[in-house]
């Protein structure tokens, strides 16, 4: 997948493409399906396939108040979009001037001038420009001037009635209900880190732990153990996940993730791994001692086997 930065990195020879415009916090199954889409029109017209994304959620621009935890970083995000096969990203900085560009102008610089778009896929509730003022019905009349085809993105729901989100997915991971969250991402939820010093209570106790460091990408899950897996390099390892605050223990900074890899002791620090979370097997408590620890990490220890067997 071509990566542009800004519309200025795109050669004045790219395109004519086929090109879709969101968020894409997650890369979740409803996006997923609207890349699918893009890319059969795009092979069909002999066309470039390209989705146009946000550095950030324009709400941290616009409203930094009502701006939800984003699902995935954007290293995150750009990682998962290239996975679909997509032939190209645009990564737009969404700033105070990007906020400010009128609809119309929008469409004449970026899809126009920039992509030479031929078809755009966007939702009915699509809005873009100054305040959203700009609608699929200004597209539409735009259109035939700007040589582009409208096309509308039906909503995913496989699972009921309701419209897969990147807030369903938040509402999930918020309740630990991380195997349902998988389902709506079409892979296991996961966030990325360094490995870093901890407090290394974790050996001590028999079950040495990778600490990620605090600056983590992507939405951590509720406070609990997890069955999970680990990437070191190329290579999956079968792990333990901790999230908390270890309440059994004084001094400890919320919202640690900490992992125990089974069955075999890698030298981690100052590595980046990513960690999936594939299922939850119990909440966050504190315990009356050491001894008790130990054996409900042992029980912990089994289920997580059980469950990634």
């Amino acid at each position: 997948m071509i990566i542009f930065r800004s519309v200025d990195e795109i050669p004045q020879d790219f395109g004519p493409s086929a090109v879709t415009i969101g968020k894409f916090d997650g890369v979740h199954a409803g996006h997923r399906a609207i890349v699918s889409q893009l890319q059969a029109i795009a092979a069909e017209r002999s066309l470039r396939s390209v989705v146009v994304t946000f550095d950030r959620n324009p709400l941290a621009t616009i409203a930094p108040q009502a701006c939800p935890e984003a699902l995935v970083s954007l290293e995150q995000k750009l990682d998962l979009l290239t996975e679909t096969g997509v032939d190209a990203c645009l990564v737009l900085t969404f700033d105070a001037e990007r906020s400010a560009q009128t609809a119309e102008d929008f469409v004449t610089e970026l899809l126009t001038r920039s992509l030479h778009t031929r078809a755009i896929f966007v939702g009915d509730d699509f809005r873009f420009g100054h305040k959203g003022r700009g609608t699929v019905d200004l597209l539409r009349s735009m259109a035939p001037e700007q040589g582009f085809d409208v096309l509308s993105i039906p909503d995913v729901a496989p699972f009921g009635d309701r419209r897969v989100s990147s807030t369903w997915v938040r509402e999930l991971l918020a309740a630990g209900d991380v195997a349902a969250a998988s389902e709506l991402l079409e892979r296991p939820h996961a966030v990325r880190g360094m490995v870093v010093h901890g407090a290394k209570r974790g050996r001590e106790l028999g079950f040495p732990t990778a600490n990620l460091s605090p600056d983590m990408q992507g939405l951590i899950p509720a406070d609990g153990v997890y069955a999970g897996r680990m990437l070191v390099g190329d290579e999956w390892f079968p792990a333990a996940v901790s999230v908390g605050n270890n309440p059994t223990f004084d001094g400890v900074a919320q919202k640690q993730v900490e992992a125990y890899v089974l069955d075999k002791e890698i030298d981690l620090y100052d590595r980046v791994v990513d960690i999936e979370f594939v299922q939850r097997i119990r909440g966050m408590v504190a315990f009356e001692g050491i001894e008790p620890l130990i054996a409900q990490m042992t029980d912990d220890v089994a289920h997580v086997r059980s469950a990634l067997a």
